[in-house]
């Protein structure tokens, strides 16, 4: 039994989910459910991060604590990701007790070493709005591309920035010109961590294409030491005598939720943490494209700072970016399909078959209502269940709900063993997308399987070949649940309970003369009419 961390980004407790972060984080699921299937010791952790000036600022606007406003938007992705069936070990918030005494323990430890010195310097203030700024909530223009950019990296070129470089450097928030003041803090010296910084991403050729080019840009281009304090009310406190005005910089707490949410887990179910985090273990972070430097630079570097021994990350799934219609999603501008309304309407698997089959896995993807609804109803609908539905309601129609009994055909069991051996492999190395084309070839081998062999005619001439017709197809049925448990749970735990068979990743079987429970239809059909209606939203 292996020891599996799978980390989720947490998102910015100030302001609604969107379909960008689902489509980023909906693969950390998937391999945690993989991962319990095979057997392992899985630990899913994540958390709202709900420090920092982006929370402040909300709440300054409308009037309100950054702990209210932070505390709100906590439940509400909390009720989003239970109702897409995210199956979190621990999903908490950095303004938890747990993490907040975790964090300040072990930044204690991390000012002990070498890498961690004091410094005067300048700081971002915004005179408008009297608050100094993260770089991320300074606008401008990148000094190398010209294009629009944040104080901490253009999304354009990638180039890795610092407030004072950009060109008319504004306030996000109000929109006019930043100015400075000086102030003393805590910082660590990623640049002495080069070499290992280095080795880690040379030594895992495994990770996304998009983590090994944006990382071994950011070194080659010079690492920066980075401040691990900040002039805010709204944090964690600084665990250092003279600091006491002072929080520890979101950006060197909120990765260190993966260590105290992981430690929740463990000492929740009696747990080995020093064992999760010891060589043994394997460690996936999953992520969108634009917080690869936090995963696989900055957490690196707080973990070697601190000199403890920490497991350092194996697998980073990081995924490109979702556009809506052709266009970027702009929370600011309100052009965004937000996960709430989404759920409203639609089924979670339908949600997450989407996601997975049409998401930003290797690639940019946009996310339209066409290829939404043709999803569902195409492959989702029409093969999948299609093929379920009818092989079972077929049984119940014509058998009186009990499977007829059958001989295992020796080709189909190959295929299925060789399923789930590619499969899983598959997920492992983060290729969800094709682990789910392999799973619906089967698919619509197993429909053309069923049509062939036409049991609607032969339980009148050869009931013989229509009852090893039906039984080879509810083996067939009862794996595909197992195999689509990680993309699908709700309807994959939905065929399991009605075949009574269990969720281990391994070949299933169902006896003949088993007695089916009520089946109901597996997925609803998608109006097409919604593509007119939802689409006039956003062409409006």
């Amino acid at each position: 039994m292996r020891n599996i961390l799978i980390g989720g980004a947490w998102p910015y407790a100030n302001g609604s989910l969107h379909i960008g972060h689902i489509a980023s984080l909906l693969p950390g699921d998937l391999l945690a459910r993989y991962h319990r299937a095979a057997g392992d010791n899985v630990y899913f952790v994540s958390g709202s991060d709900c420090h920092g000036t982006p929370v402040a600022i909300r709440a300054k606007q409308e009037n309100r604590t950054p702990h209210e406003v932070s505390s709100h938007y906590h439940e509400e992705f909390s009720e989003c990701f239970e109702k897409l069936g995210f199956s979190f070990d621990v999903y908490t918030k950095t303004s938890a007790k747990e993490h907040k005494d975790f964090v300040r323990e072990f930044h204690k430890k991390l000012y002990e070493s070498p890498y961690v010195y004091e410094k005067e310097a300048e700081q971002v203030f915004c005179e408008s709005c009297d608050t100094f700024l993260a770089d991320r909530f300074v606008l401008g223009k990148c000094p190398k591309c010209g294009q629009d950019a944040r104080g901490d990296q253009c999304d354009a070129c990638g180039m890795v920035l610092e407030p004072e470089a950009l060109v008319e450097p504004v306030c996000a928030v109000c929109g006019k010109a930043i100015g400075f003041r000086k102030s003393k803090h805590l910082y660590i010296a990623i640049s002495k961590l080069q070499k290992e910084l280095k080795q880690l991403v040379d030594g895992h050729p495994e990770w996304r294409k998009n983590a090994i080019a944006f990382t071994n840009r950011y070194i080659s281009e010079g690492l920066r030491d980075r401040a691990l304090t900040r002039d805010l009310e709204w944090g964690i406190e600084v665990p250092r005598k003279g600091y006491e005005n002072k929080t520890i910089y979101i950006w060197a707490e909120n990765v260190l939720g993966y260590l105290s949410a992981s430690k929740m887990a463990a000492d929740a179910r009696n747990g080995d943490f020093c064992a999760l985090w010891g060589k043994e273990a394997k460690h996936y972070y999953v992520h969108g494209k634009d917080n690869i430097p936090f995963h696989t630079i900055i957490l690196p570097a707080l973990l070697l700072g601190n000199n403890e021994g920490w497991h350092l990350p194996d697998q980073i799934i990081s995924s490109e970016y979702l556009t809506l219609e052709g266009k970027k999603i702009s929370t600011s501008h309100n052009y965004a399909i937000w996960v709430k309304d989404l759920l409203s309407s639609y089924e979670a698997d339908s949600i997450r078959y989407f996601f997975i089959a049409n998401g930003p896995e290797k690639k940019d993807a946009d996310f339209s209502w066409r290829e939404y609804v043709h999803s569902h109803n195409g492959e989702l609908l029409g093969a999948y269940g299609n093929f379920v539905n009818r092989t079972l309601a077929f049984i119940q129609k014509y058998f009186g709900g009990v499977v007829p009994r059958g001989e295992d055909d020796r080709d189909t069991n190959k295929r299925i063993d060789d399923l789930y051996a590619v499969a899983g492999k598959l997920i492992e190395s983060g290729c969800f997308k094709d682990a789910m084309n392999e799973i619906f070839e089967f698919v619509r081998n197993a429909n053309k399987f069923f049509d062939t062999e036409q049991p609607w005619v032969t339980r009148n001439t050869d009931i013989a070949a229509c009852s090893h017709t039906l039984y080879r197809c509810v083996q067939i049925i009862a794996n595909l649940a197992v195999l689509l448990l990680p993309f699908l749970p709700f309807s994959s735990e939905k065929v399991i309970k009605w075949l009574n068979v269990s969720a281990e990743w391994e070949r299933q079987s169902v006896s003949g003369d088993y007695c089916l429970p009520e089946i109901e239809i597996l997925f609803q059909r998608i109006d097409k009419k919604v593509i007119e209606i939802e689409t006039k939203k956003w062409k409006d």
